[in-house]
């Protein structure tokens, strides 16, 4: 599928920041004294920085659109923890992802960035009862996992998330590389 995205020609810039006011989605910002395409995927195309650029450093190519989140395939069903059975054949040599449920929607471009090439299951530790620790220790002792992401929310409720994911990794007497990545309640990855 074809998608018209705008081009800013730096020479003709002037650094005004005209566009920039105008483009309501935020694809275009002021860089260095100069109109940038920050976020092209934002880029809606109605054209809304075109009249308001005084040099005509903007105009508009059409190229073909890159796949979005929703086209990366979920890589098996079910995702909450509670559910998945401990042998299912996609946990072998499988990069995991344990995720707090509302990682996905604090974070716009989860499935890119972290859905990709991993199996995913997910689960709340607020709303969900019990400790998810047992069964995630028998998913990594019963099965070759070769990694696991553990994503989750700056918020308190969230750290059930990461200690069940942490114990299972203790307890299964395997080396296994992890990572927490934890998303602020503001879309933006925190440093841990």
């Amino acid at each position: 599928m074809k998608k018209e995205v705008i081009v800013i020609d730096e020479n003709k810039c002037n650094g005004c920041g005209a566009c920039a006011s105008a483009c309501h989605m935020g694809a275009i910002g002021m860089v260095d004294g100069k109109a940038r395409l920050l976020r092209e995927d934002y880029c809606d195309g109605l054209g809304r920085c075109l009249p308001v650029c005084p040099t005509g450093a903007i105009s508009f190519k059409e190229q073909e659109e890159k796949p979005k989140a929703t086209d990366i395939p979920l890589n098996q069903w079910p995702v909450q923890i509670k559910l998945v059975p401990v042998n299912a054949p996609y946990f072998d040599n499988a990069n995991l992802l344990v995720a707090a449920d509302c990682a996905a929607y604090a974070y716009g471009r989860f499935h890119d960035d972290f859905m990709r090439n991993r199996i995913t299951i997910i689960g709340c530790p607020k709303l969900d009862e019990g400790d998810y620790s047992e069964k995630l220790t028998a998913i990594l002792t019963q099965n070759n996992i070769k990694s696991v992401a553990i994503a989750r929310i700056e918020v308190p409720c969230c750290s059930g998330i990461e200690n069940a994911a942490k114990t299972a990794l203790k307890n299964c007497d395997k080396l296994i590389p992890w990572q927490v990545i934890t998303i602020s309640t503001d879309g933006k990855i925190l440093e841990n």
